[in-house]
């Protein structure tokens, strides 16, 4: 198939260089698309159907066949040989059971060892005498070593979670989901379907994939193209809103009032308040007639756009227009008859400008927002019965700044200047986004991812529990309206592929502290996993502990409090032990990495060492932010967990 693009001859086909440029980009594209992977195989699946579908159920029709893969695959002729595992004809892979067959006589899986057929399960869905059981190769599927960056599921989807894939585009949907119940690849694989069945309206509006950070998006960034999808954009919440360099910080008290989406309404205020009412008439001189648009009519007109609600930006672009339309309706009642390119003329004309640059002056969203961080009186005026008085001073900058170049904006202040940026000059929307560690967003975050799928659709994904920033949502229904989308469905995944039971049951003990009501994760594997809590007298005892594990296939991760990340790299490299940071690919020869606390959320690895249980809650600023993040920490495991403390362990953890 790759072959068969790369020889195409499009010379005589185009009209024009520019045609030419686009059809070559494409093909280049298609050509990416199909690139083939060594170790994984064109299919994972078959299915052979009572009857062929589409076909009328009569008795003696044919049944049909069908192998079911990651990608589409045809023959020379062009018949299909493996089917899409997007495709409606492949959904009873993924849902058919002894209770309901769909149609399906037997579904086959096949087994695969570094992309070499190793072995193949079948099931006869339809056949009475056949008891219903747990398929093994599904099971080592799932408990397979965790090497490299997230791979794709489509072997092992399961049937809730391809009923979440294959949600339609124009809903939102927010995926709940404990640790290791396959949210994130959920969320991914849903971009993945909705591309394939939206295609031609996706390649128009665009497709984005948010993550919390650079080393989640680099272990994730291979799943899409790996099933052909390489269009779909990556970035962090960071990235979107980088109209200005972030080079400061905000204590919790200040993040958690600018993440607060009262600040929304501080913004607009303070925005509008630029729009003066005329005091004084405009005088349009052309030739040897003046026009005057007298100061009750321009406030009329003012009013007018203010009522509308329309853009800020917008509104300034329609002013000159508007006043330019009142001079016209002037002319035409003495008799001339003037066309758009007299009406265009008198907008541009000096006194209309002057009068536009003192009614409705630009703004500049960055200066707007500095000076609210540093006039106390302006801040005072714009955030009453908004904002307290103790809050206003909680985002007050100490110092005054000189320029927008020289301060040191912090995060939440970047979020602040693209809330004012959208205000003044609508942010472009898209037509899917997937939100993933979206518990952790601030209101305001919300807002501004939501400003990017206005017009389109989103799929959250997050964990309650794993909220840990001080400004972490409550819950889905208020995170959905702070997005704008608060039809937006929940839905909840409970049952664990990737921690080992002895490991999730443990972690569990913390959610009745960080997150009441929350259903437990339940582990589907058959494998209690290793686990051992482990008393430990210094570092050495802690690369002890790493070492022990690495005799193990897979990878390795050692995850302490970032201060602590120092004293054990220097350990680990007195033991002669490489180590790789987070995001970094594992190799055959360096499969451990030490991960800082902060950087721990969504990564995986086959086994853990999880440092000072007691310092990864004390690092951060509360005690139930503190232990979300060692909830985080304790299920990063896929196999073992080995928990060292030299101190006490949390109280929460007793029992």
């Amino acid at each position: 198939m790759r072959k068969e693009v790369e020889a195409l001859d499009i010379t005589d086909v185009t009209a024009n260089w520019v045609n030419a440029a686009v059809l070559a980009h494409q093909i280049d594209e298609r050509i990416k698309a199909l690139a083939d992977l060594s170790d994984t195989p064109l299919f994972f699946g078959r299915l052979d159907y009572l009857h062929a579908p589409g076909v009328e159920m009569a008795e003696g029709a044919e049944g049909e066949l069908f192998y079911i893969g990651r990608r589409h695959v045809h023959d020379a002729a062009g018949d299909p040989m493996v089917i899409d595992w997007r495709a409606p004809v492949s959904q009873p892979f993924y849902r058919a059971s002894k209770k309901d067959p769909m149609d399906v006589g037997l579904r086959r899986r096949f087994g695969y060892t570094g992309g070499e057929l190793t072995a193949y399960e079948d099931e006869h869905l339809s056949d009475p005498a056949e008891i219903a059981r747990t398929s093994r190769l599904l099971q080592q599927e799932i408990e397979r070593p965790r090497v490299g960056p997230m791979r794709d599921i489509v072997a092992t989807i399961q049937p809730e979670q391809d009923e979440i894939v294959r949600s339609g585009l124009g809903g939102t949907v927010c995926v709940q989901g404990g640790p290791g119940t396959g949210k994130t690849a959920v969320g991914l694989h849903r971009v993945a379907y909705l591309l394939y069945a939206h295609r031609e309206r996706l390649a128009r509006t665009g497709t984005l994939v948010i993550g919390p950070n650079r080393s989640f998006l680099h272990y994730i960034e291979q799943v899409l193209p790996a099933l052909g999808e390489l269009s779909v954009r990556q970035a962090t919440v960071d990235d979107l809103v980088g109209q200005v360099e972030v080079r400061g910080g905000d204590d919790a008290a200040a993040a958690i009032v600018k993440g607060d989406a009262r600040m929304a309404e501080v913004l607009r205020r303070a925005l509008y308040a630029h729009v003066t009412m005329p005091t004084e008439a405009v005088v349009v001189v052309r030739g040897s007639r003046r026009w005057r648009v007298p100061a009750y009519e321009l406030e009329d007109i003012v009013r007018e756009l203010l009522d509308r609600d329309i853009r800020y930006g917008a509104a300034r672009e329609a002013l000159p227009q508007r006043i330019a339309h009142a001079v016209l309706v002037q002319m035409e009642r003495s008799g001339e008859a003037p066309d758009d390119r007299v009406q265009d003329a008198v907008a541009r004309n000096a006194a209309v400008k002057a009068a536009v640059k003192a009614i409705w002056p630009a703004v500049d969203p960055a200066k707007l927002v500095l000076r609210l961080l540093t006039d106390a009186e302006f801040l005072a005026e714009h955030a009453d019965g908004v904002l307290s008085e103790d809050e206003r001073k909680t985002i007050l900058w100490a110092r005054p700044v000189r320029s927008v170049k020289s301060a040191k904006w912090s995060a939440a202040d970047a979020v602040l200047i693209d809330e004012a940026a959208d205000l003044i000059q609508r942010t472009h929307s898209l037509g899917h986004v997937v939100l993933d560690e979206a518990q952790d967003l601030s209101p305001m975050q919300y807002r501004a991812v939501g400003r990017r799928c206005t017009t389109g659709s989103a799929t959250v994904l997050g964990d309650l529990a794993q909220g840990t920033t001080p400004w972490a949502t409550r819950s889905w229904s208020e995170a959905l309206t702070h997005l704008g989308k608060p039809d937006g469905v929940v839905e909840e995944l409970t049952a664990g592929f990737r921690v080992p039971t002895d490991v999730i049951t443990y972690a569990s003990r913390l959610l009745p502290h960080i997150a009441p009501g929350l259903t437990p994760v339940a582990s589907v594997r058959e494998n209690p996993g290793m686990f051992e809590v482990r008393q430990v007298s210094g570092p050495a005892d802690v690369v002890r502990a790493c070492e022990e594990l690495l005799r193990n296939e897979g990878s390795t991760g050692l995850i302490a409090a970032d201060a602590r990340i120092p004293e054990l790299a220097a350990a680990l490299a007195e033991a002669g032990l490489n180590h790789l940071s987070p995001g970094e690919e594992t190799t055959a020869g360096t499969r451990l990495t030490l991960v800082p606390a902060s950087l721990a959320k969504g990564l995986e690895y086959d086994y853990v060492v999880l440092d000072e249980p007691q310092a990864v809650v004390d690092a951060e600023p509360d005690e139930r932010t503190g232990l979300r993040r060692l909830y985080v920490t304790l299920t990063r495991a896929v196999s073992g967990l080995i928990v060292t403390h030299g101190g006490p362990l949390p109280e929460q953890l007793a029992g």
